[in-house]
């Protein structure tokens, strides 16, 4: 499925974890970008923000799981492989802040100047494939799926990802996408899926592992890179998301799998028969 541009009860559980003791603690690919905070900041709406009702309506017989975490934690990988075995379809939302850091930077736009950022939503046209064996990303007729890796694109999430507009914009959009999906469900992830944009989710995760598994993980996949600069880039990383989102405590009903002990494929079995537990 490819999704272009165009609920809020909360669960009464409370929250659990998961964690198991494995025979190998393999690493996991990058996550995405740093995600949104509160959708009731104010400011304008430049897209209309699907009323509540609606939204459980057109998605009430989609299994939707909602994924979150601190960097370095997995939830990208580990999110598109458990969709993939559950045949659903995957949202990664911070590739949406990518994509418009990415347009930004491209249209000569200073990320940390708000009025023009949110100048550019209007033309932003943005698409993401949400078959976990063909994503891509777009804006426009460009695939800029890799560029929006850049470090250059990475330094500036953090600006766009503050800007409430485009909080407001976006929280809509992965809401959108979320209704539109064709599958039997959806796995969504980012850094505020389970508390904002899904928080009424058949399941919600708050994925998770100890900081100096995390900073191992990341150092195995970036070479080049220190242990010492890659930690720094975590801890960094955390410092700033986490002024617009607790992601590193499960909220009411959030059920935290740690993946401290956990290799990848275990990682990916935990999520998937906690999906079908929850969902028999």
């Amino acid at each position: 499925m490819t999704a272009n541009t165009p609920t809020d009860p909360a669960a009464e559980e409370t929250p659990t974890t998961l964690s198991a003791v494995p025979e190998s603690d393999e690493g996991t690919q990058l996550p995405g970008a740093p995600d949104p905070a509160d959708p009731e900041t104010e400011g304008p709406i430049l897209t209309p923000v699907p009323d509540p009702e609606e939204s459980t309506q057109a998605a009430a017989d989609l299994v939707v799981v909602a994924i979150d975490g601190p960097a370095g934690s997995g939830k990208s990988s580990v999110s598109k492989a458990s969709a993939r075995k559950l045949g659903f379809d995957y949202q990664d939302t911070g590739a949406a802040y990518r994509a418009l850091a990415w347009f930004a930077l491209s249209s000569g736009v200073d990320p940390h100047d708000s009025a023009m950022v949110v100048g550019l939503l209007e033309g932003f046209g943005y698409a993401i494939g949400t078959d976990p064996d063909d994503y891509f990303v777009r804006v426009g007729e460009t695939d800029v799926s890799e560029a929006i890796r850049e470090p250059r694109v990475s330094a500036a999430v953090s600006a766009i990802a503050r800007i409430p507009e485009v909080r407001h914009y976006l929280v809509a959009l992965f809401r959108s996408i979320i209704a539109d999906t064709d599958r039997p469900g959806i796995v969504v992830e980012g850094r505020d899926i389970t508390t904002v944009v899904a928080p009424d989710a058949a399941v919600r995760i708050l994925l998770t592992a100890d900081e100096e598994v995390r900073m191992a993980r990341r150092s195995a996949e970036l070479s080049g890179h220190s242990a010492e600069a890659v930690g720094e880039q975590l801890a960094s990383r955390d410092r700033q998301d986490s002024r617009v989102v607790d992601f590193l405590n499960a909220a009411e009903g959030v059920t935290t799998i740690d993946s401290t002990h956990l290799d990848f494929d275990q990682t990916v079995s935990a999520v998937v028969e906690l999906v079908r537990l929850r969902t028999a």
